[in-house]
């Protein structure tokens, strides 16, 4: 299948490609639990994930940087007032635009070429990705809009973290560096420029070394084989039950002792 950008975020395109995306949709992140049956359902398209205005501001200013605003507006007109101008979100969105625009190191970063579509055999899947700016020969850049950069996340299992490994984007920078390496045979450094919704913005450019990309990238080769015996249909998925599938799709078959409500504390 020949990858476009009208059909990279297909269904077709997702059965027969592996992309950052769905690998988390699967084996979920430091911060975020997967749910195999959840991510089977999206697959399948019996599931659609909640089209949120935290995501939907992250995609205006993506949209902006990739020369596709008009055509996001026009397709979401939910942005909208009734009187037709911005919702406050989305102008905050133009906020951080204008912010990001007026610093000259970020808009090096991100003057390469956009949106550049790659795929690439790794640990028996293909695979796709879509760099935000590539700089050909100098590195891969992705550009992501946080409601914080500096906070620090917490999970049980791990204790504090930054957003970054919080939300999984080491392991994209992973995918990404090496679905590049093996498209030009040159490993690239793995940036992300980053803005956050904060009343006043807040921008960085953060470098991923090399050595932590690796680590991830052995967690993927690791993870790779479950996830295409899940889409080939030879492991049943499991269901997380605490998701908005599993509530969703729940049938009760016997009460519960009250003790199982807090499941593993």
């Amino acid at each position: 299948m020949l990858l476009t950008n009208e059909n990279y975020f297909s269904q077709e395109a997702d059965r027969e490609y592996l992309s950052v995306s769905q690998y988390k949709n699967f084996m979920g992140t430091l911060g975020k639990p997967a749910c195999e049956a959840e991510a089977m359902a999206l697959l399948n398209g019996e599931w659609e994930h909640e089209k949120t205005t935290a995501l939907m501001v992250g995609s205006y200013v993506d949209a902006h940087f990739e020369g596709s605003l008009d055509l996001f507006r026009a397709q979401n007109p939910e942005i909208f007032t009734r009187q037709g101008s911005l919702k406050a979100e989305y102008k905050k969105a133009e906020e951080i635009i204008n912010r990001i625009e007026r610093d000259e190191l970020f808009m090096k970063y991100m003057s390469g070429e956009k949106q550049v579509i790659m795929t690439a055999e790794m640990f028996g899947a293909n695979w796709k990705i879509k760099i935000d700016s590539y700089l050909e020969d100098r590195a891969i850049v992705d550009l992501k809009v946080m409601r914080e950069l500096h906070k620090a996340e917490y999970t049980k299992d791990y204790g504090y973290m930054d957003f970054i490994q919080y939300w999984g984007y080491d392991i994209q920078g992973a995918v990404y560096q090496e679905v590049v390496y093996r498209n030009t045979g040159k490993r690239l450094p793995f940036f992300i420029a980053a803005a956050s919704k904060e009343k006043e913005t807040d921008i960085e450019l953060i470098w991923i070394p090399d050595e932590h990309l690796r680590e991830k990238l052995i967690e993927v080769e690791q993870n790779t084989p479950k996830i295409l015996a899940l889409k080939d249909g030879g492991v049943e998925p499991i269901r997380c039950g605490l998701c908005d599938y599993c509530k969703h799709t729940k049938v009760l078959k016997q009460p519960i002792h009250f003790s199982e409500l807090l499941g593993e504390v």
